[in-house]
């Protein structure tokens, strides 16, 4: 199996809450490991919640009432923001053999570095934290951009990344963004001065992502047409 099929979940009103999408993944994971399916990418919109990986402190999450759900998940990482205007993918992807999940998140993260290049964005990695950043200047503090956090279970992934589009920053006030406390959160909307909906994303962030896994991009109405995909 060489194509990737994307699966466009739910985008603007149509936003997915999060244990909804969970629980798709969940089933493509298993008809992936069954070889049923190819490899499947969900792209879309979370309605607001906050979700805490695996190595989540107890003072990286909201302190008093949250302003959103708090789930608790079985990806790697600390605890992060979904919600509108971020665009979410996750990719169900069979690693090869044997598998290097480091290389994977470093894959990840060159899709999502060339996605801002294609917008006019430099971005870069830092040593020692996953995702994608705006390198601080002139003492500034480094800006994550864009976050990464999977599982691979059965040689499978799940989980992936989330990339800022126009969304509203002040969310992450409440928690600190993957546990990192020395460091910003800002957008492709906030950078570049203008406008970056999730809709112009979206198509960048399929290219991309198919390039640099060496697969063919084929897009999907839905779950089922997924499944048919042979």
């Amino acid at each position: 199996m060489t194509e990737l099929v994307y699966i466009h979940a739910g985008f603007d009103d149509q936003a997915v809450p999060y244990e909804e999408a969970w629980a798709q993944q969940r089933r493509l994971h298993e008809a992936r490991v069954a070889g049923e399916i190819p490899d499947t990418c969900l792209l879309l919109e979370h309605q607001p919640v906050y979700t805490a990986g695996k190595r989540t402190s107890t003072w990286d999450r909201p302190i008093g009432p949250s302003p959103a759900p708090v789930i608790d998940v079985d990806r790697g990482g600390k605890i992060t923001w979904h919600g509108p205007g971020q665009l979410v993918g996750y990719p169900i992807v069979k690693l090869p053999d044997p598998v290097d999940v480091v290389a994977y998140v470093r894959r990840l993260e060159e899709v999502l570095i060339r996605v801002c290049a294609d917008l006019g964005l430099e971005t870069d990695r830092v040593e020692g934290r996953s995702g994608v950043w705006v390198l601080g200047r002139d003492g500034a503090p480094d800006r994550k951009i864009a976050a990464i956090g999977i599982r691979v279970a059965r040689g499978v992934t799940m989980h992936g990344f989330a990339l800022n589009c126009d969304c509203d920053l002040s969310w992450f006030d409440a928690i600190v963004p993957c546990g990192i406390r020395d460091a910003g959160v800002t957008s492709l909307s906030r950078e570049l001065g203008r406008r970056v909906t999730v809709a112009e994303a979206v198509p960048l962030v399929e290219r991309r992502l198919a390039e640099v896994l060496g697969l063919t991009p084929r897009a999907a109405t839905g779950v089922q047409d997924a499944a048919s995909a042979r």
